[in-house]
Protein backbone atom coordinates (compact mmCIF):
# COMPACT_ATOMS: atom_id res chain seq x y z
CA UNK A 1 0.00 0.00 0.00
CA UNK A 2 1.10 3.84 -0.87
CA UNK A 3 1.42 6.13 2.07
CA UNK A 4 -1.21 8.01 1.03
CA UNK A 5 -4.00 5.07 1.25
CA UNK A 6 -2.32 4.03 4.44
CA UNK A 7 -3.37 7.40 5.76
CA UNK A 8 -6.66 6.98 4.66
CA UNK A 9 -6.94 3.61 6.23
CA UNK A 10 -5.94 5.66 9.06
CA UNK A 11 -8.61 8.25 8.85
CA UNK A 12 -11.30 5.66 8.71
CA UNK A 13 -9.98 3.85 11.57
CA UNK A 14 -10.27 7.06 13.64
CA UNK A 15 -13.37 7.84 12.43
CA UNK A 16 -14.80 4.48 13.49
CA UNK A 17 -13.12 4.83 17.17
CA UNK A 18 -14.55 8.58 17.88
CA UNK A 19 -17.86 7.30 16.61
CA UNK A 20 -17.66 3.90 19.03
CA UNK A 21 -16.36 6.33 21.93
CA UNK A 22 -19.32 8.73 20.81
CA UNK A 23 -22.05 5.67 21.73
CA UNK A 24 -19.92 4.08 24.99
CA UNK A 25 -19.92 0.39 23.75
CA UNK A 26 -18.07 -1.63 21.72
CA UNK A 27 -20.23 -3.80 19.36
CA UNK A 28 -20.42 -5.17 16.06
CA UNK A 29 -23.14 -2.73 14.82
CA UNK A 30 -20.83 -0.16 16.48
CA UNK A 31 -18.00 -1.18 14.79
CA UNK A 32 -19.76 -1.57 11.18
CA UNK A 33 -21.75 1.73 11.88
CA UNK A 34 -18.14 3.56 12.33
CA UNK A 35 -16.70 2.27 9.36
CA UNK A 36 -20.06 3.52 7.24
CA UNK A 37 -20.58 6.83 8.85
CA UNK A 38 -16.38 7.02 8.62
CA UNK A 39 -16.41 6.32 4.74
CA UNK A 40 -19.89 8.38 4.24
CA UNK A 41 -17.63 11.82 5.99
CA UNK A 42 -14.32 10.86 3.71
CA UNK A 43 -16.43 10.86 0.50
CA UNK A 44 -18.99 13.39 1.48
CA UNK A 45 -16.58 15.71 3.05
CA UNK A 46 -12.43 15.13 2.05
CA UNK A 47 -10.33 17.27 3.46
CA UNK A 48 -7.45 18.14 1.44
CA UNK A 49 -4.68 17.34 0.66
CA UNK A 50 -1.67 17.69 3.07
CA UNK A 51 1.79 17.60 1.52
CA UNK A 52 4.31 15.17 3.76
CA UNK A 53 7.50 15.76 3.25
CA UNK A 54 9.17 13.81 5.90
CA UNK A 55 9.64 11.23 8.36
CA UNK A 56 8.43 10.71 11.60
CA UNK A 57 10.92 9.86 14.22
CA UNK A 58 9.26 8.22 16.90
CA UNK A 59 12.24 8.87 19.73
CA UNK A 60 12.32 12.79 18.83
CA UNK A 61 8.22 12.66 18.76
CA UNK A 62 8.47 11.29 22.78
CA UNK A 63 11.15 13.76 23.44
CA UNK A 64 8.62 16.51 22.39
CA UNK A 65 5.87 15.25 23.60
CA UNK A 66 8.26 15.40 27.22
CA UNK A 67 9.10 18.94 26.53
CA UNK A 68 5.52 19.94 25.79
CA UNK A 69 4.50 18.54 29.03
CA UNK A 70 7.48 19.70 31.00
CA UNK A 71 7.09 23.56 29.23
CA UNK A 72 2.87 23.31 30.07
CA UNK A 73 3.25 22.50 34.05
CA UNK A 74 6.21 24.63 34.17
CA UNK A 75 4.69 27.77 32.88
CA UNK A 76 1.09 26.95 34.65
CA UNK A 77 2.96 27.34 38.09
CA UNK A 78 4.87 30.60 36.97
CA UNK A 79 1.53 31.83 35.57
CA UNK A 80 0.49 30.74 39.06
CA UNK A 81 2.82 32.27 40.77
CA UNK A 82 2.72 35.86 38.63
CA UNK A 83 -1.54 35.57 39.47
CA UNK A 84 -0.96 35.27 43.27
CA UNK A 85 2.35 37.24 43.95
CA UNK A 86 1.99 40.71 46.03
CA UNK A 87 3.74 43.06 43.94
CA UNK A 88 2.50 44.29 40.62
CA UNK A 89 1.44 42.62 37.23
CA UNK A 90 4.09 41.54 35.55
CA UNK A 91 5.45 43.25 32.03
CA UNK A 92 3.65 41.74 28.96
CA UNK A 93 5.28 42.31 25.45
CA UNK A 94 5.46 40.61 21.88
CA UNK A 95 8.35 39.05 20.76
CA UNK A 96 9.33 38.18 17.33
CA UNK A 97 11.26 34.38 16.74
CA UNK A 98 12.04 33.70 13.10
CA UNK A 99 11.24 29.38 12.76
CA UNK A 100 13.33 26.89 10.89
CA UNK A 101 10.56 24.85 10.23
CA UNK A 102 10.11 24.59 6.36
CA UNK A 103 6.82 22.53 6.49
CA UNK A 104 3.48 24.50 6.81
CA UNK A 105 2.36 21.43 8.71
CA UNK A 106 4.91 20.81 11.00
CA UNK A 107 4.79 24.97 11.52
CA UNK A 108 0.90 24.52 12.47
CA UNK A 109 1.86 21.50 15.06
CA UNK A 110 4.47 24.23 16.48
CA UNK A 111 2.37 27.29 16.74
CA UNK A 112 -0.42 25.17 18.20
CA UNK A 113 1.70 24.22 21.09
CA UNK A 114 3.00 27.76 21.26
CA UNK A 115 -0.59 28.80 21.91
CA UNK A 116 -0.92 25.48 24.42
CA UNK A 117 1.51 26.72 26.74
CA UNK A 118 0.11 29.18 29.30
CA UNK A 119 1.61 32.37 29.06
CA UNK A 120 2.02 32.55 25.20
CA UNK A 121 -0.08 33.55 22.49
CA UNK A 122 1.04 33.68 18.91
CA UNK A 123 -1.13 36.58 17.39
CA UNK A 124 0.75 36.89 13.60
CA UNK A 125 2.46 34.82 11.62
CA UNK A 126 4.79 35.72 8.52
CA UNK A 127 4.17 32.41 7.09
CA UNK A 128 6.47 33.36 3.98
CA UNK A 129 9.36 34.27 6.29
CA UNK A 130 8.35 32.20 9.54
CA UNK A 131 8.17 34.73 11.70
CA UNK A 132 6.42 34.38 14.69
CA UNK A 133 4.83 37.15 16.36
CA UNK A 134 4.22 35.71 19.92
CA UNK A 135 2.20 37.41 23.13
CA UNK A 136 4.32 36.78 26.51
CA UNK A 137 3.00 37.12 29.78
CA UNK A 138 6.21 37.98 31.50
CA UNK A 139 8.38 40.01 29.67
CA UNK A 140 9.56 42.53 32.82
CA UNK A 141 13.63 41.02 33.14
CA UNK A 142 15.85 39.77 30.70
CA UNK A 143 15.82 36.43 31.85
CA UNK A 144 12.57 36.20 31.26
CA UNK A 145 12.76 36.89 27.89
CA UNK A 146 15.86 34.64 27.66
CA UNK A 147 13.87 31.72 29.14
CA UNK A 148 10.99 31.89 26.13
CA UNK A 149 13.45 32.73 23.26
CA UNK A 150 15.22 29.06 24.75
CA UNK A 151 11.93 27.28 24.90
CA UNK A 152 10.84 28.30 21.58
CA UNK A 153 14.56 27.49 20.53
CA UNK A 154 14.06 23.83 22.18
CA UNK A 155 10.37 23.43 20.40
CA UNK A 156 11.62 24.32 17.03
CA UNK A 157 14.68 21.80 17.36
CA UNK A 158 12.26 18.87 18.42
CA UNK A 159 9.98 19.42 15.76
CA UNK A 160 12.79 19.38 13.14
CA UNK A 161 13.82 16.40 14.87
CA UNK A 162 10.66 14.62 14.75
CA UNK A 163 9.12 15.87 11.45
CA UNK A 164 12.04 17.39 8.90
CA UNK A 165 15.87 16.12 9.60
CA UNK A 166 17.48 17.38 6.29
CA UNK A 167 18.55 13.94 5.67
CA UNK A 168 14.83 12.79 5.09
CA UNK A 169 13.18 15.61 3.52
CA UNK A 170 11.58 15.43 0.23
CA UNK A 171 9.99 18.68 -0.58
CA UNK A 172 6.09 17.87 -1.91
CA UNK A 173 5.95 19.35 -6.04
CA UNK A 174 3.09 21.73 -4.85
CA UNK A 175 4.75 22.88 -1.70
CA UNK A 176 5.43 26.37 -2.93
CA UNK A 177 2.39 26.44 -5.30
CA UNK A 178 0.45 28.52 -2.95
CA UNK A 179 2.73 31.42 -3.05
CA UNK A 180 3.50 31.58 -6.16
CA UNK A 181 0.04 33.15 -6.69
CA UNK A 182 1.19 35.83 -4.17
CA UNK A 183 4.69 36.31 -5.33
CA UNK A 184 5.13 39.98 -7.43
CA UNK A 185 5.96 38.76 -11.14
CA UNK A 186 8.62 40.45 -13.04
CA UNK A 187 6.50 42.69 -15.24
CA UNK A 188 4.70 43.75 -12.29
CA UNK A 189 7.91 45.31 -10.77
CA UNK A 190 8.63 49.11 -12.32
Amino acid sequence: MKREQVLRVGILLWLMVVWILLWGNISFGNIFGGLAVGMIIMVLLPLPRVPVEGRVHLLSILRLLWMIVYYAIQSSIQVAWLAIRPSPPPVTGVLRYQLGIKSDLVLTLCIDVLNLIPGTMVLEIDQNRRIVYVHVLDVGSQKAVSAFYRSVEDLERLFIASFERDSDWQPSPWHQRDYEFDAPRQEDQP
